[in-house]
């Protein structure tokens, strides 16, 4: 589903080089773990993946279900299946969550040729994908993410992808700020998610997100590459011994 090969990208504005000759392949059905230090690249991975502008792609290419998507902007990757869930989402004051979710859901569908929901269609889709996340749907009355909290936030863009119905998840640090409970209910949003034709990137500085999120491989980002892949034993490696050795043997 996923392919990049030989990946270099640097901050347009001041051209900075932060990935360096990446190579990962993610097939559909897969759940792929990627960590790594701080400072390894791994937001900066969500970023290009997604399209955003900040960056720029200067060698190599990324492959979704086998078509290059590196001319296609944020809107035309969304349209395609490709879902970006934030380490800290933004806020947007003044757009209710439900407006927010009725706007992005109709946009897609549009993009895919398919006819907007109307709007008793809509809020029983968004009723049944809030209630499995434990949300209250007087929280969407309010702007989106504007004075949630962190696990408030973290529930908002599950829900986005429940909703979206995406079919590569790139979920940046989503475990940022989240107790034990908040990260469990986000966990199983997740979960309930897999399936044989949908993949998840799941970037991650702890093992303890991957405890519920069980990945079926895990890949260590240094200075811009992948530097070792293995199962979900490695991220038990990394837990024990910390990044310095694998980091240092790659060196």
């Amino acid at each position: 589903m996923l392919e990049i090969k030989n990946l270099h990208a640097r901050i347009a504005e001041d051209g900075t080089e932060i990935i360096r000759g990446l190579d990962l392949t993610v097939k559909a059905g897969e759940v792929a773990a990627i960590m790594g230090p701080n400072g390894s690249g791994k937001s900066t991975l969500s970023y290009v993946l997604a399209g955003r502008e900040d960056y720029e792609v200067t060698e190599g290419d990324i492959l979704y279900n086998g078509e290059s998507i590196l001319d296609l902007d944020p809107a035309e990757r969304s349209a395609r299946g490709i879902f970006l869930a934030f380490q800290y989402p933004m806020e947007i004051p003044g757009v209710a969550t439900m407006e927010f979710l009725k706007v992005a859901i109709n946009a897609q569908r549009r993009a895919r040729g398919e006819p907007e929901l109307k709007v008793p269609d809509l809020i029983k889709k968004v009723r049944e994908a809030s209630g499995s996340l434990d949300m209250d749907m007087a929280m969407l009355k309010r702007p989106l993410n504007v004075g949630f909290s962190g696990g408030e936030k973290k529930r908002a863009e599950i829900l986005q992808m429940k909703l979206l119905e995406p079919k590569l998840c790139v979920l940046d640090e989503t475990d940022s700020g989240l107790d034990i409970d908040a990260l469990k209910i986000v966990a199983d949003g997740v979960n309930a998610l897999r399936s044989p034709d949908r993949a998840f990137v799941v970037i991650t500085h702890y093992q303890r997100l991957l405890e519920h999120i069980v990945p079926d491989t895990v890949h260590v980002l240094s200075r811009g590459r992948i530097v070792k892949s293995g199962d979900k034993s490695l991220a038990l490696e990394l837990e024990r011994g910390g990044y310095a050795g694998i980091v240092g043997e790659a060196a």
